[in-house]
């Protein structure tokens, strides 16, 4: 079996923790590993660890294999230069392996859920793998527990020897259709988790979704490392359930037997905390007198709550999210409206992590940005220049290395260094004490894309 970590959404409902350039998979939300590395760990129980690989936006693709690495040197990441939702992701995602690998059945799964059963999941999979074999399309059907309008639903039909064929899909519905839902036996939550055999899937791309299928038959990996831009672009944007499953025949669904947690939304992630005695979650720096059924979630900042009832508060360094916890389906349209306004704090945290590190932007005004950034042991910045912009670093402790054209300079604490416009320069840890700089930028142009790369130890040439 091989495994597709589809890996390249935007958690929007999650915000202000998630961000379009931080998104949820990245985040460590109830443990030291984040959901894209306990994705990871699931699939590596399942198959061969040289069977996983894992597709996602260009933009998070750093952060994507900086967190995979840990498990293998030889971690095999895609980066869709454009985002296309699920259909494209998957379709070239099997591509890819049909390129390389046999004609195998695959396993496609989200990088944002938490099951914490293995075994049952494995279980499950086995399943699934066994009717997969029989030339369905497999998806994974959740029971539901509970009336939902933030999860599709798969109705269910003729009973095989493994799981259901599907009789159709519907789409998130109102709360009153999915009450008499979940009166209903044949109805499950769908919970994106698919298998196939590689030329199943493209067989009924061909069939039901013949462009998807044109433009993923243009790509032939043997010969090119990279998805092109161009030829990327032309795909559709569309979810696989709309390019294929609502249409194709043979389309089967096994029940899962694991725990599932989704975590879209911060009434899910309020379901999966532990409680104290009056039903309040209290995460970080919170203080609370008279709260009943409550979520607060201090990142930072002291976060108090008096007399509050059904509701959730989220603060982040930049941001202060309160809702009422029966409507956080509707934070995403909060998200949007700061992405419509092109209001920053819809894309980025104030402290942004790196391969090698973090920064965390102190100030910004016109044509000035000042950062506290900080270097890991053995951590180094690309070697690079900017066309806009100079910068100041003083450093605040430990030891900076750093490279300026063709001369390097070891600064300790107190020291300062100037780096001019297109200067060609790079920051490097070469010891094990955590690194601090400030860095004063002034220019025209303070943005993160003007980096120009000519050398980096976590391959972000390009």
């Amino acid at each position: 079996m091989h495994g597709i970590i589809l890996a390249g959404g935007s958690g929007s409902r999650l915000w202000p923790l998630s961000r379009e350039l931080y998104p949820k998979q990245l985040l460590k939300l109830n443990s030291n590993k984040s959901l894209l590395e306990k994705t990871y760990e699931r699939l590596m129980g399942i198959m061969d660890i040289d069977n996983i690989i894992a597709i996602t936006n260009a933009k998070h693709y750093s952060s994507v294999k900086m967190q995979l690495s840990e498990y293998t040197k030889d971690v095999r990441v895609l980066a869709e230069p454009s985002a296309k939702n699920t259909a494209p992701a998957i379709a070239i995602a099997t591509k890819y392996l049909l390129d390389f690998d046999k004609d195998d059945i695959i396993l496609v799964v989200p990088s944002d859920h938490l099951i914490k059963d293995s075994k049952k999941f494995r279980e499950t999979i086995e399943t699934a793998k066994k009717v997969a074999q029989e030339g369905y399309i497999v998806t994974i059907g959740v029971k539901p527990d509970h009336a939902s309008s933030g999860f599709g639903y798969i109705q269910t039909g003729q009973k095989l020897s493994e799981g259901y064929k599907v009789s159709h899909f519907v789409e998130k519905p109102d709360i009153e259709k999915a009450k008499k839902y979940l009166s209903d036996p044949s109805y499950y939550w769908n919970c994106g988790i698919f298998v196939f055999r590689a030329s199943v899937l493209m067989e009924a791309l061909k069939e039901y979704a013949p462009l998807i299928y044109e433009i993923t038959q243009k790509f032939n990996f043997k010969v090119q490392d990279d998805i092109d831009f161009m030829t990327f672009n032309k795909y559709p944007s569309i979810s696989f359930d709309y390019a294929l499953l609502e249409k194709a025949k043979d389309i089967a669904m096994v029940e899962m037997k694991a725990d599932w947690n989704d975590l879209g939304s911060w009434d899910a992630i309020y379901d999966m905390n532990e409680k104290d005695k009056n039903n309040n979650v209290k995460i970080g720096n919170v203080i609370e007198k008279n709260c009943k059924n409550s979520m607060l979630y201090s990142s930072e900042r002291l976060l108090t709550g008096v007399g509050l009832n059904n509701v959730i508060i989220v603060e982040t360094s930049d941001a202060v999210l309160a809702c009422d916890r029966n409507d956080t389906q509707s934070v995403k349209e909060i998200y949007e409206k700061l992405k419509e306004t092109k209001n920053d704090a819809h894309r980025i945290h104030t402290t942004v992590y790196r391969p090698w590190g973090y920064y965390t932007v102190l100030n910004q005004g016109e044509g000035y940005l000042t950062k506290m950034i900080s270097v890991s042991r053995k951590g180094q910045l690309s070697l690079q220049s900017h066309k806009y912009r100079s910068e100041h670093w003083v450093v605040l402790s430990g030891t900076a290395r750093v490279t300026l054209e063709d001369k390097v300079f070891m600064l300790k604490a107190g020291s300062s260094i100037d780096i001019p416009v297109r200067a060609i320069h790079s920051l490097a840890n070469p010891y094990d004490a955590e690194l601090k700089i400030i860095e004063v930028q002034k220019g025209d142009k303070l943005i993160e894309e003007d980096i120009i790369r000519y050398k980096d130890i976590y391959g972000r040439i390009g």
